[in-house]
């Protein structure tokens, strides 16, 4: 591993787990750890629908999407992964013995494996930074239940266009900007919204024709134009889109 770290590092920085871990203690942690990389062109599984819960992964580079998939093969992406983010705690924490979810390399990616067992438990060598480490895993966990509420807020809208303007909305006050680009294809996008791929094409084209935004590709920008949304019976509201 120490052989890899120096290349690893950036990620590793980025990575709420390690926040507290001073740099000198990684090499020893992540052995501790039992760490393992590998590298996964687009498209690959990293894991599968019922594959054991005992690893968090960590992105070192490129990025991964988390799916649901129904009995037909209908995908819905449950969130993205960018390198320095990790996945698969929650249901590690949990004591989930089999993945309810899949996760695929949304690009070519690099993908740094920690033993979750070791990684929940203070190590039989005690070391130092293993309490912080947990801490650290208690945090990520609740900064996950808190985007998934958020998740929840944006699929809970009525119409595509309310859903759109939602999620763009978050992605804009992230970026402090009205200027940003987004982690999705349209494709992927769609898959995230839990809408049809052509709705959601036709409702971004009337809202470029209606000045509300601009996008070309991954890059959008929102205007200040308005929107009207019904709130009960007659009851309306003007909400603006920054």
């Amino acid at each position: 591993m120490k052989k890899f770290l120096p290349a690893m590092l950036p990620a590793i920085k980025k990575c709420a787990l390690f926040a507290t871990v001073d740099e000198s203690d990684l090499e020893a942690l992540l052995n501790c750890l039992g760490a393992t990389t590998d590298v996964f062109e687009k498209n690959d599984f990293i894991f599968r629908v019922d594959d054991a819960a005992v690893s968090v992964g960590l992105v070192l580079s490129g990025g991964v999407h988390v799916l649901q998939e129904d009995f037909w093969g209908n995908r819905a992406i449950v969130a993205r992964v960018e390198s320095g983010d990790s996945f698969g705690e929650a249901f590690s924490c949990a004591g989930v013995e089999k993945l309810p979810v899949a996760v695929v390399a949304a690009e070519r990616s690099e993908v740094l494996f920690l033993d979750y067992g070791r990684t929940a438990g203070v190590c039989s060598s005690v070391c130092p930074f293993h309490v912080g480490l947990i801490e650290n895993m208690m945090r990520i966990l609740a900064e996950k239940n808190i985007a998934l509420t958020q998740k929840m807020e944006h699929l809970t809208r009525r119409t595509t266009r309310e859903k759109l303007l939602s999620w763009l909305s978050e992605q804009a006050r992230r970026a402090g900007s009205n200027s940003f680009e987004i982690p999705f294809n349209r494709q992927e996008l769609a898959e995230y919204l839990s809408v049809d791929r052509s709705a959601m094409s036709a409702e971004l084209s009337k809202m470029r024709k209606e000045n509300l935004l601009r996008c070309e590709r991954s890059r959008f920008e929102l205007l200040r134009g308005c929107y009207t949304e019904k709130l009960s019976g007659s009851t309306e509201r003007q909400q603006c889109s920054l």
